[in-house]
């Protein structure tokens, strides 16, 4: 959902800032020596830093699901709504793809159908899928379905399945996360989609701000006004574990890791609080930096305009980088048959200087093929790429 015909500074801008951040996680993901053994937002074995790391990357899959909506509605606004809802369900299949193909080998280096994950890639599909067929109803009736799922959700918290039927496995893919089995075959919902759903719909409800005639002035107020309450109602709904999210926070040693705990909510799935603390900042995000022009932000830009190429792209880096690591510490490939061996890895300064690396080396590949979709408009099958 990235055509040149389309673009906005502001929405380019958030979305590569969060795809360079999501790069983070990957790297810490393969190369940081702690991560192989400590969850990072477990509070009784994290440090700050660390805790800190893992939890700025809670921006990025909320943003891109969110703009991805917006996207959507601004393309909807150059082209009829068949064509909308016939390209996002064309766009959604071909994302699931990728899932299961080139997006799987990048993360497993090999091609295993007896275990199949189904992570963001599959999400993003989903919910496009979805969007196709929410396009053709009214505004209000899209902004009501999306405002339900997202504040009605955890609703369904307490429900939880434990077997292997396709009932199962349909609660997996709409609620839970977890994995079922058919026939030797092991199916991992790592994104389940009912909520990633509402945030697509909000996402593209939002796109009614950027419509040719609206004014600069009041899209910003709205954006402000939008953000700033979001985050009220994250603080009001979190300060006594009301509502909204199954992982309730609670007083710590010391003050600094009570303020984790409040911060630390649910991803999987995203929880209305998760969503409301990391869309809020967002969105003002968005009202703050809509005339922003400047190197850094163009520079930054290039990679919002582009996602799919530099997600592929720093996967299959850090794939290759990672191994080089590997041969680096003395290791043989065979050891990695149970997983990294105890002593592989770097510490976590290492890895960032790894993560600004890898942002670096991708720059020039990015702003190449930014240009290549620039000056070939015309060719539709690039909207997929």
């Amino acid at each position: 959902m990235d055509s040149t015909k389309y673009r906005i500074q502001s929405i380019d801008l958030l979305r590569g800032l969060v795809m360079i951040i999501m790069a983070l996680d990957h790297v810490r993901d393969f190369f940081n020596i702690d991560s192989f053994s400590i969850d990072p937002t477990d509070l009784s074995k994290t440090n700050v830093a660390f805790f800190a790391t893992r939890w700025i990357t809670h921006f990025c899959a909320p943003v891109f699901m969110f703009l991805a909506g917006t996207s959507a509605f601004l393309m909807g606004q150059k082209i009829t709504k068949k064509e909308l809802s016939f390209f996002l369900l064309t766009r959604g299949l071909w994302m699931i793809f990728l899932e299961l193909t080139i997006v799987a080998f990048g993360w497993n280096v090999q091609m295993d159908f007896h275990h199949i994950g189904l992570q963001v890639f599959w999400a993003i599909g989903a919910c496009m899928i979805f969007l196709a067929g929410l396009v053709w109803l009214p505004f209000y009736f899209i902004l009501g379905i999306g405002l339900i799922i997202i504040c009605g959700h955890n609703l369904l918290d307490h429900i939880h399945v434990q077997g292997n039927s396709i009932s199962d496995l349909g609660w997996r893919l709409i609620h839970e996360r977890g994995a079922v089995t058919f026939d030797g075959i092991k199916i991992f919902v790592g994104y389940p989609i009912l909520s990633w759903i509402g945030v697509m719909a909000l996402g593209y409800c939002l796109g009614q701000l950027y419509v040719t005639g609206y004014e600069a002035t009041r899209r910003r107020k709205m954006l402000i006004i939008l953000g700033s309450l979001s985050i009220i109602i994250f603080i009001v709904l979190r300060s006594n574990n009301f509502y909204g999210d199954a992982a309730l926070w609670s007083t710590q040693s010391d003050p600094t890791f009570s303020f984790l705990s409040f911060i630390n909510t649910t991803k999987y799935p995203p929880s209305l609080l998760y969503i409301l603390m990391t869309l809020g900042p967002s969105l003002l995000f968005l009202a703050f930096t809509e005339k922003v022009a400047n190197r850094v932000s163009d520079l930054i830009s290039i990679y919002g305009r582009v996602p799919l190429f530099y997600y592929i792209c720093h996967l299959y880096f850090i794939q290759f980088g990672a191994y080089a690591l590997f041969t680096i510490q003395g290791f043989k490939l065979s050891d990695l048959d149970k997983g990294p061996p105890p002593g592989y890895g770097l510490n976590l300064p290492l890895t960032y200087a790894v993560w600004f690396t890898l942002v670096l080396l991708l720059y020039p590949l990015c702003k190449w093929y930014d240009r290549y979709k620039s000056s070939h408009r015309d060719n539709k099958w690039l909207s997929y790429l």
